[in-house]
Order: C-alpha cells, then structure tokens, then sequence
C-alpha cells in the first residue's frame, strides 16, 4: 500500500494518490493531474476511483479531468447546493477496496453541507482506522470554516461540532490527512505542519479544547474570514464540472508592453522588481502570492499579460492562475527594459523605511493617510496610531472616499501586500503612494509603540 501526499503551492491545497494490488484512488485532485496520472504509471496502477471530500472553494477541481483521461469513477456527498454533473453520490457507510485497502465514509458536515471524510483501513490487520480524509471539517492545529452559510450561522456550526465528534471517536491512532495546509485561506490557525494523529489534535487543536456544543458555536460565529468574489466562479464550476487547463503561456512581443489593448498587465515578478520599475497602470501580485489574491483583484472578464523575469517563472504563474479559473493568460514578457528603451509607459513605486513613516505619525503632512492593509485581525491585534484599515483585497472601494490626490502610504505586515494593494491604488488614479517597507514587523522591531 503506498499514499503519497501532493501539495499544492500558494493555495496550500493537499491531495492524495492511493495505490494497492495494482489499483488506485486520488482524493480531492486539483486541476492538473499530471502528477497523479506519472504516479500511477510508475506504480502500475489503475486510477479506479477518485473521491472528493467538498464542493471546493479555492480552486477547481481536477476530478472530472480524471474522469475524462482515465475513466475512473468520481464520488461525492450528499447535499450538494446543485447536483455535481460529474461524480456519483456516496454516503456514510459506503465502502470502497482499492486492493489492500478499504476507505469507508463518514458524512462530516460543516464546512460545507456536502462535506464527506474517508477513513482509511488496511485490511490486512485489526479494524482500527490508519487515517482518515479530513478534507475542510478537520485541518492539523484548527477546523474548518463555517461561514458559507450566512443565514445558518449558528446550524452550520453545530454540524461541524458534530462531525468533529465522529472523526476524534475513530481513534488517537488514526493519522488526519486534510484537504489544506498552513497558508490556506479555509482555515486561519493551521499547524505549520503536515502531519498529525487524531491524538495528538485532540491535545493540541484549540478548537478540538472546546467540549461544550454551544461554547463551539459561539466561537465558531465570531471568527472572522473573507470571502473573495472568485470562490462563487470556484463553487459554479466545481459543481459543472471544468476542462482541462490551457496549454501554457507563449512569449509575447515586447510591443505588447507599450500597447497591451484590453488585456491587464499582471507583474509577477515580486515587489522589489516592480517598485525598480512597471508598465503605468499594471497589476502587481508576486507569483507566490498568486493564489491568495488574484481572485480578489485579477478581472475574470479580461485577458492577461503577464510580466515575468523568465519563461519558467511564467509558466509558473499560469499554472496557478488556471487552477483558479483564470484561464485567458495571452503571452508574457520578460521584464520592462521594452519600455525603457521605447521611452514607453514607465514608472516607479518609492519605498519608505520606519522613521520616515515615524516622522509623519509625529507630524502628519497635509491629507496624508497611513493605510494599514492586514486583514482586521491582525490589526485590531495591534496597528499604528492613527493609520486607517482596508483589506488589501476590498481595495478600492474600501478606500472610496479618499482623495486620489492626497498622500498615501501603504503598509501590511512586511511590505508584500502593500506593494500589491499600492499598485491597485495606483491603478485606480492614485497618484502620490509609497510603500512602508518593512511595515509592521519593522515597526515593533525598532520599538516602536502601537495600539489594539
């Protein structure tokens, strides 16, 4: 019996290959399969089955590409928001054997109102579990979020207390396998781990702490977590089922640099590469940050160009634009010397160091905003006198009544979403923005006094 493990980068998604006797199952694939299909040639396997734990939120889902390139047989929950056109239903007591192995399901609600988990037997000795398929119910070091159902806030949650109870009662002994890491969006307090006992969360998980059904509830409502507008597109098409990706990005003529037409310039190449120099008017999301905020900020409607320092590092960014539904990537240009030497479209983002932003604290320039761009938690844990919130991913119109024409100075935690929520800005006609650099951490580390 062998399982490996297949994560995802930026969108800290995890996935599964099983193999025994000859025969396979994937769990919750992502959109590129490649991987799963090169797992199991090398271990002359049959993908017989793939099995999804939830409607996905975050990316698109690869089943129904596998369904297509293998004819293996996709299963899903019960409950779905719309009938899944590509899986079959499963439900709790449902077993299937992959050679050695047996995976039974559990109905695990919460999350979602789909949600399954798989415990995952081996056959072969006593009938305690090994692991289980958590997918979003039980993540290592937190659970999963309750949110999707505003108008059953409070139900949603109970479910999820519940489904808890089912996956701790399988054993200290059974290893948790979910459906994300650290990073995730689907969750907010993960290990920065990726491997975990169903023992070693009930000791450690927080929420896993909290016995009483109604104290759960009530801590589950009162979390905080956003919501980008691009997991409705995510959850429309994991419902209908996606095609397989594109191929991937062709390099562009440097002319498309000076006159792009209606595509967006997405500079990928990080922060200290597009403050140096960008096209007037691009898009700044570094490629590792791809997955947390191009589906905030990126036009779905609209073709893509990317600006990339090198064909891999391009190839990289589409691969994960596409498996969150951004399908439309036209080329890609290596760097902005085009526009240098064309004396086209070119400017420059300032970056401001810590006494220069004390300074202004101290002594305020006329109309001049510190925006703090962390989520709201991490500044109501403690921020800059003074400086205004709006999420990175809310802006503009979080900022909407600011002067476009007055100063900004942008800061987050380290001066990534800063660059990026500055390069909206400036998209948006904002003509006088810099960067803290360094931002919130440089800001404790130089002692400097904050409030909560």
């Amino acid at each position: 019996m062998r399982l490996e493990k297949i994560k995802t980068p930026g969108l800290s998604h995890l996935s599964y290959f099983l193999s025994a006797g000859g025969e396979a199952a994937i769990i919750d694939p992502r959109r590129d399969i490649d991987v799963y299909l090169e797992l199991a040639r090398n271990d002359g396997a049959v993908i017989k089955h793939v099995f999804e734990t939830h409607r996905n939120e975050d990316l698109l889902s690869g089943a129904p590409v596998l369904r297509t390139e293998t004819g293996a047989q996709v299963w899903h929950g019960p409950n779905p928001e719309k009938p899944i056109q590509y899986a079959a239903e499963t439900r709790e007591g449902d077993t299937f054997e992959i050679g050695g192995a047996l995976l039974k399901v559990l109905e695990t609600p919460g999350h979602t109102d789909d949600s399954l988990s798989y415990a995952l037997y081996d056959k072969s000795f006593d009938e305690a579990p090994v692991g289980v398929f958590t997918g979003d119910a039980l993540f290592i070091g937190d659970v999963g979020r309750t949110d999707f159902y505003p108008e059953r806030r409070r139900e949603v949650a109970g479910l999820l207390y519940d489904s808890l109870a089912k996956l701790t009662a399988l054993g200290d002994q059974c290893l948790v396998y979910p459906a994300h890491g650290a990073g995730s969006i689907c969750g907010s307090g993960m290990a920065d781990r990726e491997f975990s006992s169903i023992g070693h969360e009930k000791l450690n998980n927080p929420r896993l702490q909290i016995e009483d059904r109604e104290a759960f509830i009530d801590a589950k409502v009162a979390e905080n977590h956003y919501i980008p507008p691009y997991f409705r597109r995510m959850e429309e098409g994991n419902m209908e089922g996606t095609g397989a990706a594109p191929s991937d990005p062709q390099p562009s003529s440097p002319a498309m640099l000076l006159d792009p037409g209606d595509a967006i310039c997405l500079d990928v190449r990080g922060i200290f590469d597009f403050a140096g120099g960008h096209r007037t008017g691009s898009l700044c999301i570094p490629h590792g940050m791809l997955a947390a905020f191009a589906g905030w900020l990126l036009p779905s409607d609209k073709p893509v160009l990317l600006v990339a320092r090198n064909a891999d590092q391009a190839v990289d960014a589409a691969t994960t634009l596409q498996r969150i539904g951004f399908d439309n990537v036209s080329g890609f240009v290596s760097g902005t010397m085009p526009l240098a030497v064309k004396n086209g479209p070119l400017e420059m983002l300032d970056f401001v160091d810590t006494e220069t932003v004390a300074s202004r604290v101290d002594t305020p320039p006329a109309g001049w905003t510190l925006l703090d761009v962390r989520t709201i938690d991490e500044y109501e844990s403690g921020h800059i006198m003074n400086s205004r919130h709006a999420y990175v991913g809310k802006l503009p119109d979080a900022a909407d009544d600011l002067d476009p024409g007055q100063p900004v100075t942008v800061m987050c935690g380290t001066g990534a979403r800063a660059t990026i929520a500055a390069s909206q800005l400036m998209r948006s006609g904002f003509s006088r923005v810099d960067v803290y650099i360094g931002s919130m951490k440089a800001w404790t580390a130089a002692g400097k006094p904050t409030c909560s």
